[in-house]
């Protein structure tokens, strides 16, 4: 008899795990989250829009979810935040307790069949987007470089963190409309690009959201150090009124649909997410959560305050955008493909095919 109990409880603790797992997707929402600590991923290193926004955040979310949890943010650089994006997909607890933030441009490069992209962006669990707002070109002032024009003419340096917008815009710009941007990879993040910049290492930053300029450098634009080159979006920002859109300067309609292609991430803007399979109705709080947040006048009011603009996309409509994206028609991917498919190969100026 003792040995029959033996057996039966020894039983009972290897089922253990499993049965405290089951315990914990059963939880409440309200129960999970309460007094849970929850870490906000991100991608690129500390100071670039993509941190920020992302702290920002992180600092306020948690007042809006059940059991006010305390998110604390985590700088995760490397390739573009496809290490970033990689951790979250594939090691990360898939259980709501993790969020991250990941380049606009990643869904692009899926799209466009990217080997280094070893994920499906469909999967990742859609929170919101704080800001939808147009990316821009810029030269340094004293670079000698003032518009499109300009670039056409002469060699012009560009940083970039990777195989993102900031590398992907110049490299687009040089096959459709002639530019001579010479891509200089490798930069952790934007924030790092604004300094080779002021160093004179690079002229060009080939993406940052005009938002984020007004942001984090109003001094630059009051004192009119760098000169916006062309803008990215589907339509121009109401105080861009006289820098080009960049769809608008395509020489034909195939082109045209190409740039509008390239366009259309930056309605997922500064996109949070979480760990793809999280239960379903922790995806609703989460979501709930973000929706609460961004329409509450003290958020708004801490935002405006550090110069940020918020113009949110829900979770549910971000996750249409970024499927979307990636089942784009294929001759518009194929040509798109042509042109900014393995940037890690493709540096030189005048957009030359690897």
């Amino acid at each position: 008899m003792a040995s029959a109990r033996f057996w039966s409880a020894l039983g009972a603790l290897a089922l253990c795990p499993a049965a405290l797992a089951g315990a914990a997707q059963a939880q409440t929402p309200e129960a999970f989250y309460q007094g849970r600590k929850m870490d906000m991923v991100i991608g690129y290193s500390a100071g670039g829009t993509y941190d920020l926004y992302a702290r920002l955040v992180a600092r306020n979310l948690g007042n809006y979810l059940p059991g006010s949890p305390l998110i604390v943010p985590r700088n995760m650089p490397g390739g573009g935040s496809r290490t970033a994006m990689a951790w979250i997909y594939s090691v990360a607890p898939k259980d709501g307790s993790v969020l991250g933030t990941g380049d606009q441009s990643i869904s692009i490069a899926q799209a466009l069949g990217d080997p280094q992209v070893r994920f499906d962006v469909r999967k990742f669990i859609y929170i919101g987007n704080p800001a939808r707002e147009n990316n821009t070109t810029a030269a340094w002032h004293a670079s000698g470089v003032k518009t499109m024009d300009d670039a056409m003419r002469q060699e012009v340096t560009v940083g970039a963190t990777g195989g993102s917008t900031s590398s992907q815009y110049p490299k687009a710009m040089n096959a459709l409309l002639g530019t001579k941007f010479k891509i200089i990879l490798g930069y952790p993040g934007g924030n790092d690009i604004n300094l080779a910049m002021e160093r004179g290492e690079v002229a060009v930053r080939g993406s940052n959201s005009w938002g984020a300029w007004k942001a984090t450098r109003p001094d630059w634009l009051r004192d009119k150090k760098i000169n916006i080159l062309v803008q990215i979006g589907l339509e121009k920002s109401p105080d861009l009124k006289d820098v080009p859109l960049l769809m608008d300067l395509a020489k034909n309609e195939e082109d045209r649909a190409v740039l509008r292609l390239l366009s259309a991430p930056t309605a997922v803007g500064r996109p949070v997410f979480t760990t793809p399979e999280t239960p379903a109705d922790r995806v609703k709080t989460l979501r709930e959560a973000f929706d609460r947040m961004v329409a509450d006048p003290k958020f708004l009011a801490e935002a405006q305050k550090e110069n940020f603009e918020i113009d949110p996309v829900s979770g549910a409509e971000l996750q249409k955008i970024v499927a979307d994206i990636i089942d784009a028609p294929a001759a518009v991917r194929k040509k798109l493909n042509e042109i900014i498919g393995e940037v890690e190969q493709n540096t030189s100026a005048g957009g030359a095919k690897p």
